[in-house]
């Protein structure tokens, strides 16, 4: 794994974000972007995809208006859902590329490498500094 980079979009000062992404994902995000325009991230819940972050175009993908978003990673929001979140509240997670196949609908799909989501717990200072949630879709 390469060293994640936060890329939240003016974080306020001396908050600890909830999403990172490596600059292997940062590099995917911009060749994704640069071919379908803005893109959203919503980590699955399990089932058919596992429970990889799926990668898909806005509009693409209706966010609920209780997702939870938790910042966001090379210019797109990352949402996941409140169950997820109740799992990864303790976690930052840090989004990653690493060989195989795409979720079936994730846009890196049939590239030869796949997003993953890695994680870490927080400390306690940091648990104390987190970046602000919001919920439901960006305006």
């Amino acid at each position: 794994m390469d060293t994640p980079t936060a890329t939240l979009a003016d974080p306020p000062s001396g908050t600890i974000p909830r999403v990172l992404a490596t600059e292997a994902a940062l590099a995917l995000i911009a060749t994704l972007t640069a071919e379908h325009g803005k893109l959203l991230f919503h980590q699955s819940g399990g089932c058919c995809d596992g429970s990889s972050p799926m990668c898909y175009a806005q509009g693409d993908y209706i966010v609920g208006d209780a997702d939870v978003r938790m910042g966001e990673i090379g210019g797109a929001p990352f949402y996941m859902s409140p169950s997820q979140f109740e799992y990864w509240q303790h976690t930052q997670l840090i989004i990653d590329v690493v060989p195989g196949r795409g979720g079936m609908f994730s846009l890196e799909n049939g590239r030869d490498q796949r997003f993953l989501t890695r994680s870490r717990l927080f400390t306690d200072d940091e648990l104390e500094r987190l970046t602000p949630l919001a919920f439901g879709a960006a305006d």
